[in-house]
């Protein structure tokens, strides 16, 4: 049985985008470069030919991975979210009890992780252990870092 994965509605349709641009785009630069590669005459000795080839695989692997996952898909459906405790598709405001820091969050899928720009997995340390917290509740994390204590300060969606 295949690992359902949970997605936002947002995830969910940029993934669409994603498999859709590489359907139609890039599938056909890549065929335009095999064209134009195999023009060029001997092909066992050809490096753009073999770059192609290279980059034709690696566009069928990346369309077959989005399909799996879109396959896979759970989408997390609004009205179903608890907004009351962290869940996926989540911002979370927690604070570090050591030195009361605050750190903002938007909880997402490991499809959507984005930590530079303040998006993490659900999967992730900090991520799952938030999980279905709410509001006051204090928990431990182990990091790369070492042990972290946060307390959920504010849940919105």
């Amino acid at each position: 049985m295949a690992n359902k994965k949970t997605f936002t509605q947002e995830a969910y349709d940029k993934m669409r985008a994603q498999l859709e641009y590489l359907k139609t785009v890039r599938e056909r630069e890549v065929a335009d470069k095999l064209k134009e590669a195999r023009s060029f005459g001997d092909l066992s000795e050809n490096a753009e030919y073999d770059a192609a080839k290279d980059e034709q695989a690696a566009v069928a692997a990346e369309i077959a991975k989005i399909e799996h996952l879109l396959d896979n898909a759970v989408i997390i459906d609004e009205n179903d979210i608890a907004h009351d405790e962290v869940g996926v598709g989540c911002t979370v405001k927690l604070r570090d009890i050591s030195d009361s820091s605050v750190e903002v969050y938007q909880i997402g899928s490991s499809t959507e992780s984005d930590p530079l720009n303040g998006i993490i997995s659900d999967e992730s340390p900090i991520g799952k252990a938030a999980l279905k917290k709410k509001v006051g509740d204090i928990f431990d994390v182990v990091t790369p870092g070492g042990l972290i204590e946060f307390e959920v300060m504010e849940i919105s969606r």
